[in-house]
């Protein structure tokens, strides 16, 4: 909302009082004054008028999960352990996964409160390289890496997929990179082979890596400069 909408709602003013009380320097916002009608408020901003807390603001949080097999991605499930009841943090409700996984894929999962960042990193637009290691049943068609290259079209939801790089470590192992995230999509490319994917493990979102030293369930905070990073 904007700030000027902001303080009309809360301290019940018109826009021409909003707006004087603006250019008199008596809003602080985080603790500095502002006079930016249209500045976006969050509820992570501390907002103040003439001294009067009007909002204390919540903190941001943003961690980053070693996701286990077996794990829903979901904030509640009725059946299933989820995510959420890996993480041990006071308000934990209020997060949600910035990129699902498939319940029995592993490796790097995301978790915030703060949608605009989230949405940064998972918005289509945004293009960001997500890289996979993939273990499958029988060896791996060399093909494989043109055709992914290429893109691959699913007739279900009329679309080519995106270029995606398919580099190949052993006869039954590789890395992916994909610039998006269609339903079961990579085991419906290696399906189009007739390989069934055994093991799916997430290593990176854009320029965020799973941290090696988290075990599976484990989690930790993200550092200010991975979270400048998206």
């Amino acid at each position: 909302m904007r700030l000027d909408r902001y303080l009309a709602n809360r301290a019940r003013l018109s826009r021409q009082d909003v707006r004087r009380l603006l250019a008199e320097d008596r809003v602080l916002v985080n603790g500095e004054t502002s006079r930016i009608v249209d500045l976006e408020v969050r509820v992570f901003d501390r907002i103040e008028l003439d001294g009067e807390m009007l909002q204390a603001g919540k903190a941001a949080r943003y961690l980053m999960l070693h996701k286990p097999a077996g794990c829903a991605s979901a904030t509640q499930d009725a059946t299933h352990r989820t995510v959420l009841d890996l993480i041990d943090e006071p308000d934990k409700q209020d997060l949600h996964i910035a990129g699902r996984l498939d319940f029995n894929t592993t490796g790097l999962m995301l978790l915030t409160n703060d949608g605009q960042w989230s949405r940064r990193l998972t918005q289509p637009t945004s293009l960001l390289g997500k890289v996979y290691l993939i273990e499958t049943e029988d060896e791996i068609d060399p093909a494989c890496v043109d055709v992914f290259a290429q893109g691959m079209y699913f007739r279900f939801e009329n679309l080519t997929t995106l270029p995606a790089e398919l580099v190949l470590l052993e006869p039954r192992r590789a890395r992916l990179t994909l610039h998006e995230g269609r339903y079961h999509q990579v085991k419906r490319m290696f399906g189009r082979f007739n390989n069934k994917v055994t093991a799916l493990h997430r290593e990176s979102m854009g320029p965020l890596t799973l941290d090696l030293a988290l075990e599976p369930g484990r989690y930790r905070s993200l550092t200010e400069q991975e979270i400048a990073q998206i």
